[in-house]
């Protein structure tokens, strides 16, 4: 394993001897003193120190503390040439008490292969501490404790389900409305799982044609179907040792479900047109904008599959049920927004903040997203007013009953209520009419309230 490491003794001849065992993959820099060390204190943190106790200006023990205050996922291994093994036995114990993760007698007969291998578990402990934190900072900025972006109570609970299960491999399921944020969640589990190294791979199984999804899923040998002309590998084999995203599994074909379910028990795959299988290991991660037990009364979802990948459900709330989010995510995009338009905005005026926080968005958090880049990108001054925003209370009247809209969703719902009017309700025709997708007209009437 590869890591920056820092070895800190008197003698040149010794310091040699550790760089040449270790220059191949590792990053050396050296201190012969405690005053090279707080000069190398103040430079890139390393992820190994090797520590000398015996030092011409200071002893080590003394120095370890100041070293892990100032370095506090770095890994220290302390070194002695103490000849007397009472006095390296005492050395050993103050060095565990004051933080060390090991301790090595230098010898004439030194073991070159138990330092690597004490090389390669401190840096793969100082990986695992380095993920821990980062997934405690990234956690702790959605929680609201530094940076807040989640505040609400319901938020709150997903960010500490989410700390929970990451170093797992159950299954996940996670529900919410469309851009509430289940692909975010979804990143963050792969992220800070043992999985991380591996890919996450994703599919959204409404976008694809029903023809092809098994395909797409479990691969294909040549000549399995019209258009196979070559062998093609599956996501569940792109995956491999990483994680998989099925995104709206409830619009997966049924009889699709049934060998996905197969495919989860036996941990096995078969190509389609193939004649063998090949075993699978990742993780799965299911996510759908469906109630589950609407979907399962509908036929839309297998109940054994719902139980299969539901080991642990994960439920956004939409934004509505949670505007104490609303003003900390709309901060947060107008500081990332704004730092990549080079341009200073200081914030939401007190009428913007109150038009944004009393709005239903029906988008959710995608919807809050993108009014405001699209503010920062149209707004003039070094404040966003409320006559910047494009979402204005308008009431808007039509087969879904009376619901908040902003202008230009209003005109868009209208536009969806005639072309399905006009096509007797077929969606299919009316999503190739209107020019979009399938998937985003179901959305859209959904998020619409519209009957169809």
């Amino acid at each position: 394993m590869k890591g920056k490491i820092l070895i800190v003794d008197d003698l040149a001849d010794f310091r040699k001897l550790l760089r040449d065992a270790l220059e191949g993959e590792n990053l050396i820099t050296e201190a012969d003193s405690k005053a090279a060390l707080d000069k190398a204190l103040t430079q890139e943190q390393p992820d190994l120190v090797f520590l000398d106790v015996k030092l011409p200006d200071g002893n080590g023990l003394d120095l370890l503390p100041t070293i892990k205050k100032r370095w506090p996922e770095t890994e220290v291994i302390v070194l002695t040439g103490a000849p007397d093994d009472q006095e390296a036995v005492s050395w050993a114990v103050e060095a565990t008490k004051r933080g060390a993760y090991n301790f090595i007698r230098k010898s004439a007969q030194f073991d070159f292969e138990k330092l690597l291998a004490d090389v390669n578990n401190a840096l793969e402990r100082r990986r695992q501490t380095e993920e821990t934190s980062m997934l405690r900072r990234a956690l702790e900025t959605m929680s609201g404790t530094a940076s807040p972006v989640f505040q609400s109570a319901a938020m709150r609970e997903v960010v500490r389900t989410v700390e929970r299960i990451a170093p797992s491999d159950v299954a996940v399921l996670i529900t919410g409305e469309s851009g509430t944020g289940k692909e975010v969640i979804a990143d963050l589990l792969h992220a800070f799982s043992p999985r991380s190294k591996g890919r996450i791979v994703k599919i959204n199984c409404a976008a694809l044609p029903r023809e092809l999804i098994e395909s797409e899923l479990f691969g294909s040998v040549k000549g399995a179907f019209t258009g196979a002309h070559s062998d093609r590998e599956g996501l569940f084999r792109q995956a491999e040792g990483g994680t998989l995203l099925l995104d709206e599994i409830s619009e997966m074909p049924i009889d699709t479900q049934s060998k996905l379910l197969r495919v989860l028990q036996d941990q096995e795959v078969r190509p389609v047109g193939g004649k063998t299988t090949y075993k699978t290991n990742c993780r799965l991660i299911a996510a759908t904008n469906r109630k589950t037990e609407e979907a399962i009364a509908q036929g839309k979802l297998r109940e054994d599959l719902f139980y299969r990948i539901s080991a642990i459900s994960v439920h956004l709330p939409p934004l509505r049920e949670r505007r104490e989010d609303i003003m900390p995510l709309a901060n947060a995009f107008l500081k990332r927004f704004a730092a990549q338009a080079n341009r200073v905005i200081k914030g939401f005026s007190p009428a913007a903040v109150e038009r944004l926080t009393n709005f239903d968005w029906p988008g959710n958090v995608r919807q809050l997203q993108n009014e405001v880049q699209r503010t920062v990108l149209l707004s003039e001054g070094d404040q966003v007013e409320a006559s910047d925003l494009s979402v204005t209370q308008v009431r808007t009247t039509g087969d879904g009953g009376d619901t908040n809209f902003t202008l230009l969703e209003g005109v868009e719902r209208s536009a969806i209520i005639q072309m399905l009017k006009e096509t007797g309700g077929n969606k299919l025709e009316t999503a190739k009419r209107l020019g979009i997708g399938r998937q985003t007209l179901y959305n859209k009437i959904k998020a619409y309230g519209i009957e169809v």
